[in-house]
């Protein structure tokens, strides 16, 4: 078997902006979020968010909101964070349902 060589282009890097404005979620998600919750028997409690998420950069371009599910002992953005599967099947649930009222017409 002949060997061939392997041609790597060479990385480079750029600068990023990690200090992006906080963006506000649309209103209109942020109730479909809660009914969906709602409707599954779930609580929910609207809660902002300080970490950087591509929702920041989304907000620009559509409607944007976000879901979020407990860790255990409020730990978060670690390796030490947990999230029970109970925990996140629910929040998964909760986005299947949002997207369902979106196609459903809730946007409009």
């Amino acid at each position: 078997m002949e060997e061939q060589a392997i041609k790597l282009k060479p990385i480079s890097f750029a600068e990023i902006d990690v200090a992006a404005a906080p963006a506000p979620t649309d209103e209109r998600m942020r109730r479909i979020i809660a009914d969906a919750a709602t409707a599954l028997g779930l609580t929910h409690k609207l809660m902002p968010s300080g970490a950087g998420h591509d929702a920041q950069d989304m907000t620009h371009i559509a409607p944007t909101g976000m879901i979020f599910v407990p860790s255990v002992g409020g730990i978060s953005h670690s390796p030490k964070e947990y999230t029970s599967p109970r925990d996140m099947a629910n929040g998964t649930n909760v986005l299947l349902q949002t997207l369902l009222a979106i196609d459903r017409g809730a946007l409009d």
